[in-house]
């Protein structure tokens, strides 16, 4: 599971936007969003790096959450 936060990330329409990213680089993943928080969950077999870059390129920029 990796975790990021996206601080501009406020709709619904951000979410689907960031979802759909995501899902270029890897079509199984399951995208979770807490809008509250700003916070991304992204279960996934796909390297970090490439999963940030992905959400970058949408438009959101992002950075990791440690729990």
């Amino acid at each position: 599971m990796q975790r990021y936060r996206a601080p501009k990330m406020s709709c619904g329409h951000c979410v689907s936007t960031i979802d759909a990213a995501v899902k270029e680089v890897d079509p199984h993943a399951v995208v979770s969003a807490d809008l509250a928080s700003h916070q991304l969950s992204i279960e996934t077999q796909v390297d970090s790096a490439r999963i940030a870059a992905a959400i970058r390129a949408a438009g959101y920029e992002n950075e990791p959450v440690v729990v």
